[in-house]
């Protein structure tokens, strides 16, 4: 029995699709189990197929992806939905968060980047393309802390201060790990201790941290 994850590709793009489909059949770890190219065959075929995962582009005919994402959180409830776009607008992206998307990667990333979006979102996790996390936190951030935890950040080790900074700047574990030469069960280590220390429960809080202390820039 096939222990593949089923991809639903949705794309009124024709060739986009037939590259979808040999980048993720050379994975060795993808079927692509149906391509849709309108809204309304996504909603349709996603019923059909119950596929694991769903890469959906927001500019279709007939039903936009957008407008597809509600229906289709209610339909396939366990399937992830990647949208894979060309819209770098923030209103897009917050719109795709709040309606139940799993992640937003834009056309122009590189393969390894959609391979590395796909595999976080069907850990669970959401992903954001760094840049683009930046905008969205930005909506975040108070006027003002008033927190201790700036005293925090200089009881880290240089080390744990090293990764969590590149944590914020939207790094993987593996992509830390190999730029430090380190294991990544290591790099996770100094994540998680770092975390504690600062007494930062999330990816978000981290990053909102070091905004406002200078440790990244906005742009």
């Amino acid at each position: 029995m096939s222990s593949l994850v089923r991809v639903l590709l949705a794309d009124d793009h024709a060739v986009l699709r037939s590259g979808l489909r040999l980048l993720l059949t050379n994975q060795n770890e993808y079927e692509v189990v149906g391509e849709a190219s309108t809204g309304t065959e996504t909603l349709d075929l996603a019923v059909q197929l119950q596929p694991d995962l769903i890469l959906l582009d927001l500019s279709m005919p007939a039903l936009g992806g957008l407008e597809a994402l509600p229906t289709l959180r209610k339909l396939v409830p366990s399937a992830r939905i990647l949208i894979l776009t060309m819209h770098d607008d923030p209103q897009y992206l917050r719109q795709a968060l709040k309606h139940g998307a799993s992640g937003y990667v834009l056309k122009k990333a590189a393969d390894a980047e959609l391979l590395s979006a796909m595999r976080s979102v069907l850990r669970g996790e959401v992903y954001v393309h760094p840049s683009m996390t930046r905008i969205l936190l930005e909506d975040m951030l108070p006027n003002s802390q008033g927190s201790n935890i700036e005293n925090a950040w200089s009881s880290l080790s240089d080390r744990e201060q090293e990764v969590l900074k590149m944590v914020a700047l939207g790094h993987t574990s593996a992509e830390i790990a190999d730029q430090l030469s380190l294991s990544a069960k290591t790099v996770e280590t100094y994540r998680a201790r770092g975390m504690e220390k600062l007494g930062l429960r999330s990816r978000a809080a981290l990053v909102r941290f070091a905004l406002q202390e200078g440790l990244i820039k906005r742009d």
